[in-house]
């Protein structure tokens, strides 16, 4: 099992250069953070993870900025949006940013993906929350073409484009890895159009029938990568014995002697089990 840091990166912590050359120095294999464009003050959409909205929600900076920040100091660590919110994302735009991450990264992007949950932020985007889904799909199929075709071309309910030049294209072949964020209600989603299932806040208890309703959907292996995993050894045993092809250890926003000690601790239990 592999191991990677999801977290998220604020205005207020560590700041992602120093970050990505921390994770790659400790051995992690990958650095997968979280995307909101701003949280609005009213909102309805209840937190997943209940109580108060975190501070850091609504801190994010741009995925790929920082990403490409943590590109520029280190060599050998991939990187991915966890998740990007593709509902209220351009499609020609992303795939661009997206190549372009691969680029500068020589081949290392990793293209998280979710329709998110806060609809308020989604109806700012001029995003329909209750066509969400469908969207998603849709958009993740044109920017599949806008990486893949020379000259792409989409036409759909949500997204139209008569053939179009883009460029960069992504290093990797034939694009970089599409991981799916989401419940089972994703598993279709994961099937069709995904490289990877990206579990979130889970524990091994629940994993497991999940992974066989998802493998039974999708008619194959489906590799899985739980994301904002507890470093709790026993938890980690657990995702282990489920075969879970890597593990995103949550990493605290801090500043950064603390986020720096506090990777240290991580990279001990990740040692325990490489």
């Amino acid at each position: 099992m592999k191991f990677g840091v999801s977290t998220f990166v604020t205005d207020q912590g560590i700041g992602p250069a120093p970050l990505g050359r921390a994770v790659e120095e400790r051995g992690f294999d990958s650095l997968m953070i979280a995307e909101h464009t701003h949280i609005p003050v009213e909102r309805r959409s209840p937190y997943p993870g209940g109580g108060d909205l975190p501070e850091k929600y609504y801190r994010t900076l741009d995925p790929f900025v920082a990403l490409s920040a943590a590109a520029a100091v280190t060599e050998r660590v991939l990187l991915g949006t966890g998740i990007a919110l593709v509902a209220q994302r351009d499609p020609i735009i992303t795939a661009k940013e997206v190549a372009s991450l691969d680029l500068i990264s020589g081949g290392r992007a990793i293209f998280g993906v979710g329709v998110g949950w806060n609809r308020e932020e989604m109806e700012n985007h001029g995003a329909d929350p209750t066509t969400r889904g469908r969207m998603v799909n849709e958009r993740l199929r044109a920017i599949r073409q806008l990486w893949t075709s020379e000259q792409a071309e989409f036409h759909g309910e949500f997204v139209d484009f008569d053939p179009v030049w883009s460029w960069p294209k992504p290093v990797q072949r034939p694009h970089p890895p599409i991981y799916v964020g989401g419940a089972e209600g994703a598993f279709k989603r994961v099937a069709e159009l995904g490289d990877a299932w990206l579990a979130n806040r889970t524990t091994p208890e629940e994993l497991a029938p999940k992974i066989e309703e998802l493998r039974s959907i999708a008619g194959r292996d489906v590799p899985v990568t739980v994301y904002s995993s507890s470093d709790d050894p026993e938890v980690v045993e657990g995702f282990a014995r489920l075969g879970v092809e890597r593990l995103l250890l949550f990493l605290p926003t801090l500043p950064e002697k603390e986020t720096l000690e506090t990777l240290d601790s991580l990279a001990a239990v990740a040692d325990r089990f490489s």
